[in-house]
This record gives structure tokens, C-alpha cells and sequence, in this order.
């Protein structure tokens, strides 16, 4: 969680980085200085996105569901840590994707001219939040479910 909290709060900081920059604007379109504190601040984020979702993924361990019969006799934390899992990947992954694009946008070393791209570090920082709350929800879920499957197993006698 916290390296979530810490990536949030460097892809919002990457973003005012980026709006410090020079810019001239017309309609849609718009030419900029790159900025080289946003292309670390965002490249630092994206790291740390995904080095949380990996050991967020190990520490939670593997819930499988191979069928619709295995869901519905699933128990209700089995459930739950399969519907985290799921939207952490999702959200890992338009998360990143924000990130990375901003990145890449601030890693030319001149002036850019196109149609301008706000708000993705910011958005990608609070992907960053929302991430750690499906990740803590997957490992808390996950781990009941792990424990009930241990003590509802039957003990094979001597």
C-alpha cells in the first residue's frame, strides 16, 4: 500500500512538473518544452506501480477459479479476492498505461507539437490509489479464503 501511496503521490507531482513548462497553445493542438523532472517523477511512479502490484500478487498468493461451477461453490472471501484481483489488473493496466504515455511525453530532448495531452500523470497517480485499495482488498480476501480452505480440509488420521 504504501508504494501505491508513494507512486500516487509522484505521478501527481510529475504532473505539476509538467505544467511548469513552456507552452503555446492553439485550439487542440499544442507545442512544449519537455520536461526532464516529469519524465523522472512519472517513470519513478510507473515502477513503483508495478513493483506494488507484483508483491501485492505474490503476497496475496494464487486464488484459482477455473469454472462458473467453481465460482458459484466458491465462499464468499474466494469470491471477493478473484473480483480484487481482476480489477487490480485492470486498473494496473490503464494506470500504467497513463503513466508511461506522459513519461514517454516528456522524454524527447526538444520541442514537441501535437495534440495535447493533460492530465495523464495526475489521472495515472490516483489509478495509483485506487490500485492499492483492490490490492489490500485481494490480500486481505485472498488470505481468509486461503484460511478457511485449511481448516474446513479434513485431517487424515494415522
Amino acid at each position: 500500500m504504501a508504494m501505491d501511496i508513494t507512486a500516487g503521490i509522484l505521478g501527481i507531482e510529475a504532473e505539476i512538473a509538467e505544467n511548469k513548462v513552456k507552452r503555446l497553445r492553439m485550439w487542440i493542438f499544442e507545442c512544449r518544452e519537455p520536461s526532464f523532472k516529469a519524465f523522472k517523477l512519472g517513470l519513478a511512479a510507473a515502477v513503483l506501480l508495478g513493483l506494488a502490484h507484483v508483491i501485492g500478487n505474490l503476497l496475496g498468493g494464487c486464488v484459482c477459479i477455473w469454472t462458473k461451477k467453481d465460482l458459484d461453490r466458491a465462499s464468499a472471501n474466494k469470491q471477493s479476492a478473484v473480483a480484487s484481483l481482476i480489477f487490480s489488473w485492470i486498473v494496473l493496466a490503464v494506470g500504467f498505461s497513463m503513466l508511461i504515455i506522459g513519461t514517454m511525453s516528456n522524454s524527447k530532448s526538444r520541442k514537441t507539437c501535437g495534440i495535447s495531452h493533460h492530465r495523464l500523470f495526475s489521472i495515472g497517480g490516483i489509478l495509483c490509489f485506487i490500485h492499492g485499495l483492490f490490492t489490500v482488498a485481494y490480500y486481505v480476501s485472498a488470505t481468509a479464503a486461503a484460511r478457511e480452505d485449511r481448516t474446513s480440509r479434513p485431517r487424515p488420521t494415522a
